[in-house]
This record gives structure tokens, sequence and C-alpha cells, in this order.
């Protein structure tokens, strides 16, 4: 069965060793192609708490489980329920382990209801993994109480077979929901994608939610062997197939993320630690080894007849019948590394699905319509509200790297780390470095697939051909929280001047 998070991820966060029990036995249950698990799922509304928890949430064959789980010993005395610890220290419940699952169902329903899904089947359960056996007189449905003799594999699945046969039918005239479609919002609204500093304020809390075309991608994973994921700069991408590749990992498959971009391999290594997942630049990769997965990102940059060939080793099975996933900016970034094909990338998409991901989920709202505006360029829907506005600094030229420091120097003055600072030179396609106060001096061929809190974009190229484009375009798409750029008088009637003729051609 998928999890999401992945097992890795569920083992490391867990606050319960019996919440680590249900999960390793979760991972082995084969429930079929659309069974998965939701683990530590936080309901927005619920009728006593402000934000209530289910333990688990379970999509088993069309039917929504909803699983509370409760390590050490449980007791019902006199009507009031105790939990009882390793030390026999006893410890009062609110409620019933059972209205607790309850509760956490209905709270789950009434969000799906408010987003607009139709009826689907749910049912609640509890699962006490230390506990040999329980009162049958309490009143619940013994099938939908688990104990330590449901803890194995099998055991799971029968009981999960047993919960279900007991789901209510679909009242009449009610618009039952596709199973598909409950999945596709389970993902959407219980999975986080992983942000370094996602505690930093409002930002990268919008930034860590799955939009719809994520969760739309991270379902249909299970029934597509070829998929084609495209967004412009910003629209997760690169999050979405590390998520993606640690559930293939979690199916026992071997996997590689694969890419030509320098600087991705700490990154992808960062998200993906544990799993038994290579992370190999495209350049290095053997000619003798195959795996069952490959996921590319950045892949407008391999997309030539040498490249696809270098994959078709690659994937057991090849690229016609192998599984494989490409992630790629439509925008078409190749101009400041790699190369393009036109052909070869209509003949990738004949041999795939495509998903859109139509949500800018790094750039706040300023800079997706800077970049829409000023280069044409579609980068998603900003689907963050906060952030600042842009900064235009307009300088006596030149428009340099002593300019743009002075501005990051501000910056720290006023509060920001120096790590959390980048400085773009979209004239160059130099390494990043670090300068004796910490700010990061980059280019954007190693910029691209990365991002920063604040980046101040310089040295704006004098000609904005299909380069100069493409190296501007990477340059100001890295800003999660602020983008600065540094211009000339001459750099502002330029960029004016494009402004003015995108507007007029629209």
């Amino acid at each position: 069965m998928i999890l999401s998070p992945d097992l890795e991820t569920i083992l490391a966060t867990a606050t319960s060793e019996a919440e680590r029990r249900v999960a390793r036995l979760l991972a082995n249950v084969d429930g079929g192609p659309t069974a998965v698990a939701f683990h530590s799922v936080k309901l927005r509304s619920h009728r006593y708490k402000q934000q209530a928890e289910a333990d688990f949430v379970v999509l088993w064959k069309d039917v929504v489980i909803v699983l509370e789980v409760k390590g050490g010993g449980v007791r019902c005395v006199q009507g009031k329920w105790w939990t009882i610890n390793r030390r026999q220290d006893w410890n009062p419940l609110r409620e019933s382990p059972m209205d607790q699952a309850n509760e956490a169902k209905m709270a789950l329903r009434q969000i799906l209801k408010e987003d607009g899904l139709g009826w689907y089947a749910d049912q609640h359960a509890v699962i006490t993994p230390d506990v040999d056996d329980l009162d049958k007189a309490i009143g619940w449905y013994p099938s939908h109480w688990l104990v330590s003799s449901d803890m194995t594999v099998d055991g799971l699945r029968r009981a999960f077979d047993e919960v279900v046969s007991r789901a209510p039918q679909a009242p009449s005239r009610a618009r039952r929901e596709r199973t598909a479609e409950v999945r596709e919002r389970l993902f959407g609204e219980f999975t986080r994608l992983p942000r370094i500093d996602v505690q930093r304020g409002a930002v990268f809390e919008e930034q860590t939610r799955a939009t719809a075309g994520q969760a739309r991608y991270l379902e249909g994973l299970h029934r597509t062997s070829r998929l084609v994921v495209l967004g412009g700069a910003g629209t997760g991408k690169s999050l979405a197939l590390a998520e993606g590749a640690k559930q293939d990992a979690d199916q026992q498959r071997s996997v590689l993320i694969t890419f030509r971009s320098p600087g991705l391999t700490t990154f992808f290594e960062t998200l993906v630690t544990g799993r038994g997942i290579d992370v190999v630049p495209f350049g290095d990769l053997a000619a003798s080894r195959t795996y069952d997965a490959v996921f590319v990102d950045e892949a407008q940059d391999l997309m030539t007849a040498e490249a696809m060939d270098r994959l078709d080793i690659v994937v057991a099975g090849g690229r016609a019948a192998g599984r494989w996933r490409m992630f790629l900016d439509p925008n078409n970034q190749a101009h400041v590394d790699g190369g393009f094909d036109p052909d070869v990338y209509e003949l990738i998409l004949e041999e795939a699905v495509s998903f859109p991901l139509p949500m800018n989920v790094r750039n706040t709202k300023p800079i997706v319509h800077m970049v829409q505006s000023y280069l044409r360029a579609d980068i998603g829907d900003a689907a963050i509200v906060h952030g600042e506005d842009l900064h235009w600094h307009e300088v006596e030229a030149p428009a340099d790297l002593k300019a743009a420091k002075e501005v990051a120097h501000d910056l720290v003055e006023q509060g920001a780390r120096p790590d959390s600072i980048w400085l773009v030179d979209c004239g160059s396609s130099e390494p990043p470095r670090r300068d004796e106060r910490g700010l990061t001096i980059t280019s954007p061929r190693h910029a691209k697939g990365l991002e920063a809190d604040r980046v101040v974009v310089y040295n704006v190229p004098e000609n904005l051909d299909e380069t100069g484009a493409a190296a501007f375009y990477v340059a100001v798409t890295r800003a999660r929280v602020a983008l600065h750029l540094v211009i000339s008088v001459q750099d502002r009637k330029r960029l004016q001047k494009l402004l003015r003729t995108n507007m007029e051609a629209r």
C-alpha cells in the first residue's frame, strides 16, 4: 500500500511506537492499485477542537476508513476511558477511542463536502496493538476494533475487508463520487510536500500544501507508467518528483532521480535520504545499470535524440515499455543549459500521459504577475498571497555586483540572514560561491531548479532574445519571499519597452 508521507518519514516523525508498528504493516499490505494510507492527518474543522487529528486515513476498496491508534493498555471503568502505559500509569481519555475515530470521520466528511465532493462510503475503526482482547459488551462491532492478534499483514487485510463490508450504501438520489476523485482530494487535502524552514511564516505554510495539480499527479502515479509533468518555474515539480520517487521506492522498485542542472544532486539527496534512491546527474549515468522507475527533473534540458537514447538504456524495459516520469518547464529554460529539440518533445508527449501543474507554489503573486507581464511566460496561477511587493533598485550604471551587494547588505541590516540571500548575475554561467559575508553569488545556469528566500537580480541582459530572456526568467523565478531587481536607467527603458510591447500584443 502507498503511504503518505512515505514509511521512512512516518518512522522518523511519529510520536507513538504503536503508529510506527501499524505503518510498517500497512506498507506491506496489498490493497490493490487504489489503496493508500495517510498518516497523522490534520483536520481543519472539528466539533470540539479547532483542529483534530486522525492517526491514519485509509482508502480501501472504495471506502474511506478513519483509524484511531492507541498504544499501551485501554480500559473502560464505569463508563470512563483510560489508557495505561508501560509504567502502569493510568491516564484519562476525554472520550472512547471509537468516539474519537468517529468524530474524526465526521470532520473529514464535512471538510470534503464543503469542498464539493459527492457522497462516498466511509467507516471508522480503532487499533490497539498492545491489547489482547476487549469486552464485547461495550457497544461496537468487534470487527471495527483491532487488537494484537490482528497485527499481521494478513490480519490487517482481513480486518479492513470486514470493516468495509459494513459500509453503507449511497442514499437515493445522492451523487456518488468516483473513487479516483476521492483519492485525488485526499492527496490534495493531506499531502504536505517537504520544505526547509516551513515554520518561518505564512508564505512557507502556503508553499507546503499540495496543489490540485500535484495531488492529481500523486494520485495518478499508481496507474500510469509514463508521465510528462508540465509546469512553469515555481509550480512544485521537483518536490512532487521527490514524493513520487519515494512512493515508488516504498513499492520495492529500484528508483533513479536524474537531471542535467548542476547543484540538484544535494537538493534531491536531502529530500530522499535513507530511501535507497539513486540520485545521479544524467552525464554520470552508468550504461550497465537499469532501474524500475526513472524520474527526470528539468527534462527540457535533455530533450534531444541522444539523451532520449540514453534514457532508453537506463529504464528497465526501455522507454517505450518502461516506467518513467519527466518533469519539465514548457517555457523552455534550455537556452540556459542543455538542448531542446521540438520534434523530440512531440515524440515524448505521444509516448506518455501529460499532467499539468497549473498553480505556482514558490513565487508570490507580484513575482508571478511580473514574469507573465514582462516575459509572457506562464508560470501558473499564484497560490501564495502573502509576501512582499517587487523591489526595483535603479542605480547609476553599471548595475553590477557591487550595486547588488549594497542591496543585500541593507537586507542583512534589516534582519535577513545572509545565507537566505542569493545574488544572481544574469550574464554569468559561473558556479555558486559564498562571499566574506555569507552571501551566495550565483548564475541562472546553476540556480535552475533551486530557490532562495530573497533573490537580488543584477546585470540584466542587454538583448532579451531567447537566450537573454531565458536567463532573466530563471533569475527572477528563484525567489520564495522577496525579489529585488537592480537595474540601470537603460535597463529600465528596455524593460519598459518590452512591457509595452507585450501589453499591446494582448
